[in-house]
């Protein structure tokens, strides 16, 4: 019971001597940044720059000068970034002795290069009511769709793509049906048969018979 009253003690006294250690430490290493950022070709203020710690949500903006002030700590990385030039980074010495530090940033005017651009004379009427009448204008889905399902290119389709096997195994079905039907008797001749002959000359006026290339 006594150690541990004596340990009690101990830390009771301990605790204000460490918390004031640790708070001596971290004010050591805040640094109160001041700076200017300029143009490296001109030397003049750049206002509205992002001044910003690496890796953290703080940061500031140049006032019209291109000023700014920022707290940080001793070891961060500040960025510097502005539209139209090219971002610039500062790293706060570690080692630095005292709690303020001052820079003067140039930054690089950032050239960007366009494509080139062709300026053509305005045309005339006549030449955009003929160039617009010649467009061609790309098939919607809806057309397309209509294109696929017309009767000629359904019979091609059918015409060129194989039989899958519900196909094959029906047509074999049929054909053993027609010949059990005629079993032991003869055929009848289509030659007679009027409906055969109207089938016939239909498929000659589609063209079936005419020679494919």
């Amino acid at each position: 019971m006594k150690k541990f009253l004596l340990l009690a003690v101990i830390v009771s006294f301990l605790a204000p001597v460490v918390a004031k250690a640790q708070f001596e430490s971290m004010k050591d290493s805040v640094v109160q940044l001041y700076g200017v950022v300029m143009t490296a070709d001109s030397l003049r203020g750049i206002p509205s720059v992002t001044v910003k710690l690496r890796n953290q949500n703080r940061g500031t903006y140049t006032n019209e000068q291109g000023v700014f002030s920022l707290v940080v700590l001793k070891g961060d990385i500040i960025d510097f970034t502005s539209v139209g030039f090219k971002p610039k980074a500062v790293s706060i010495p570690a080692n630095l002795e005292g709690n303020s530090f001052s820079i003067i940033q140039l930054m690089v005017v950032d050239t960007v290069y366009l494509p080139a651009t062709i300026i053509k004379a305005r045309p005339r009427r006549e030449q955009f009511e003929r160039e617009f009448i010649a467009t061609n204008v790309p098939d919607d889905k809806i057309e397309i769709a209509r294109q696929n399902t017309k009767t000629a290119q359904s019979r091609m389709l059918m015409q060129s793509l194989p039989r899958d096997g519900r196909e094959s195994s029906s047509y074999v079905q049929r054909q053993s049906a027609q010949q059990q039907y005629y079993s032991g008797q003869f055929r009848p001749q289509n030659i007679f048969n009027p409906v055969a002959w109207k089938e016939f000359i239909d498929a000659w006026k589609r063209g079936d018979f005419k020679k494919k290339d």
